[in-house]
């Protein structure tokens, strides 16, 4: 049996689902395992151009089983969304499973998520509005519904009292907003439970068969180390753990059970959001980079901030994520880059820091610190072999390598599934 976890290593974006669906091709399960509806896996194969935010990447593998886990925030309304999408792949009950403690995204969370980001004006997070945040609260305060519950309508309506009650007083009382109607929200669900209650078992159970048969198992992260509710940048973070601690805590899967831990980072850096960010390019190369590389939000459709690869975010994530081998995407984004920029360190009232503080406005204060490495000047997207790659290249991804702290096994020069460079196999 081979488990690999697939993490993003920086603020999300970095390309993992192109990752997750050429790995996926090998796998006979695909689990994703955290975050929900605010994150989005662009892929491109044979059937098109997809924007994936819930379905694991590995649907499009016709032989695995998809599983959407316990640590999963699951706007139901989304899903099925992207399952209408997915038609011609007949989607079944055994092919797809969601798991019954999956914490379910209400309208009420988008609506709440909307009003409170309203309320912080200037001091906005810059979330994505999809209500998760919100629904991880519910979890955390021991009031959510969970998936299960939409497979037994006749004890929904007895749970929904609790959340609606706190909620409505939240909308009447401070955001001075008119309440949600109990009776539609329960029709809503129950329309919604006719089509997804079928897919709805323990998954815990079903990973652990799979690993007691020898299966292959490939677990899809979502959004990115940088983001971790402990160990990205705070209070500008997401409300799970995009890393190798939400993979196990998110499936159930025994930490030993995991074979490699993947980190996926861009050959360059993108934020969306509020919150510091380094490394951020000068105005007219950060609109260059976006450009060229499309650095829209697969989500929301915002702008992507650009900026050089940075070493001590990246050190941080391999420190607190144990990567045991790393993967550089859009490599060929600084094709025609004349020269590029890595930052090595910060520097803070003088002092050189490998490893970024904690405190945002701390690290607002810290100088990066810069190599600058000659750019090769030439295409690398049609190049599938590490030998066959300019000097000033292979330069480039031995000095990230050294940095990340993990041996760089695979590079992707391109958005189609074949643009790729495999150095060494993951499995």
């Amino acid at each position: 049996m081979v488990a690999i976890a697939i993490i993003g290593a920086q603020w999300g974006d970095e390309g993992k689902g192109k990752i997750v669906d050429l790995l996926s091709g090998k796998a006979q399960m695909i689990v994703r395992y955290s975050g929900g509806a605010n994150a989005g896996h662009t892929v491109v194969n044979e059937h098109g151009e997809f924007r994936l935010h819930l379905v694991p990447v590995g649907i499009f593998n016709t032989n695995a089983t998809c599983v959407i886990s316990n640590g999963v925030a699951l706007d139901p309304e989304s899903l099925l969304e992207e399952l209408d999408n997915l038609d011609f792949l007949n989607v079944t009950p055994e092919r797809l499973l969601i798991s019954d403690r999956a914490q379910i995204v209400l309208p009420y969370h988008k609506l709440l998520d909307s009003l409170e980001e309203g309320r912080r004006g200037d001091n906005a997070i810059g979330t994505t509005l999809r209500g998760i945040g919100p629904a991880y609260v519910d979890k955390t305060a021991r009031r959510g519904i969970r998936a299960g519950d939409l497979k037994d309508l006749t004890t929904l309506r007895d749970k929904l009292q609790a959340p609606l009650n706190y909620v409505n007083s939240l909308l009447t009382k401070v955001y001075e907003t008119a309440p949600i109607s109990e009776d539609e929200l329960y029709e809503n669900l129950s329309k919604i439970s006719q089509r997804i209650a079928p897919h709805i078992v323990q998954t815990e159970l079903v990973i652990h068969e799979a690993i007691q048969q020898g299966k292959s198992i490939l677990l899809e992260g979502a959004q990115g180390a940088l983001l971790d509710l402990d160990f990205g940048t705070y209070p500008y973070v997401t409300s799970s753990h995009p890393g190798a601690g939400g993979a196990y805590q998110g499936t159930g899967i025994n930490p030993s059970n995991i074979d490699h831990v993947v980190g996926i980072f861009k050959a360059y850096c993108t934020r969306v959001g509020a919150g510091p960010f380094p490394t951020l390019m000068e105005p007219d190369f950060d609109a260059l980079i976006r450009e060229k590389a499309g650095e829209y939000g697969a989500t929301t459709g915002r702008p992507r901030s650009c900026g050089w690869f940075d070493g001590p975010m990246a050190r941080l994530a391999t420190l607190v994520n144990g990567f045991t081998s790393a993967a550089i995407a859009r490599l060929d984004v600084l094709d025609d880059v004349e020269k590029i920029k890595i930052c090595t360190h910060y520097e803070l009232d003088g002092e050189p820091l490998l490893y970024p503080p904690s405190d945002p406005a701390t690290l607002e204060k810290c100088k990066p610190i810069y190599e600058e490495l000659p750019g090769w000047k030439g295409p690398t997207s049609n190049i599938n072999n590490f030998q066959d790659l300019p000097e000033l290249t292979k330069n480039y991804v031995n000095r990230l390598e050294e940095i990340i702290g993990a041996p760089i096994d695979l590079l992707s020069v391109g958005p189609r599934r074949e643009q790729n460079i495999v150095i060494r196999e993951f499995s």
